[in-house]
């Protein structure tokens, strides 16, 4: 019971921690608050949390032959870098709009929880991510991913990221009424940030097979 709280812990502070810095998922919660309000963006932040369930389980079934598999990891790095280069193109073709047109909306639309799983699932980053924390939490050989550890592991994983992206929904809805510039910026934002992830990706990859 006790290793089984700690790894709850110490994978949920580390999925909240890891969605903190801007990121695509975020972002896209920010944005979706922005332009079609609070209750969507927070239907987002589900829907990308679902997912997130299903990449820690997948990554805490595979942590032990990622880690000592470089093919692998290396297969991975590379379908993050074609899609990091895709979705760079995407937003700075948006940002490129000379006029950006704001709707707001009031009313919840289940879109925007399929949005949330659909921008999760691009994501490819919380993979290797979990991977490494699942590694790190049975180097020592104290930790057997059991039944129980396993399902400790991606609720964890699961509600860190849901509670970080709650406090993105409520942040930006204090700058409402800045939405058009923000929103211009932001898509310049995330397609710089699209574009540093496909360099660091990229120098990884390169570092995988030195």
């Amino acid at each position: 019971m006790l290793e089984t709280t700690r790894l709850f812990l110490v994978t949920f502070f580390a999925s909240l921690v890891g969605v903190i810095p801007p990121g695509l998922v975020n972002m896209t919660v920010a944005r979706t608050c922005l332009e079609r309000g609070k209750n969507n963006g927070i239907l987002v932040a589900v829907g990308a949390s679902f997912v997130v369930v299903f990449q820690s389980l997948i990554a805490i079934l595979l942590a032990k032959y990622i880690f000592f598999n470089p093919f692998v990891k290396n297969i991975l790095l590379r379908t993050g870098a074609v899609i990091f280069f895709l979705m760079a193109i995407y937003f700075f073709a948006r940002a490129k709009q000379r006029k950006t047109k704001i709707k707001v909306y009031h009313k919840s639309n289940t879109r925007s929880f399929f949005k949330g799983m659909i921008i999760s699932a691009i994501n490819v980053l919380p993979i290797p991510y979990f991977v490494a924390i699942a590694a790190g939490m049975s180097v020592s050989g104290e930790i057997e991913y059991d039944t129980q550890h396993i399902i400790a592991f991606i609720i964890a994983a699961g509600s860190g990221t849901f509670v970080t992206l709650y406090f993105y929904v409520f942040s930006f809805l204090k700058i409402e009424k800045k939405t058009a510039s923000i929103t211009k910026y932001s898509n310049y934002f995330m397609g710089v940030l699209m574009l540093i992830l496909v360099i660091i990706t990229l120098a990884r990859i390169i570092y995988t097979w030195d």
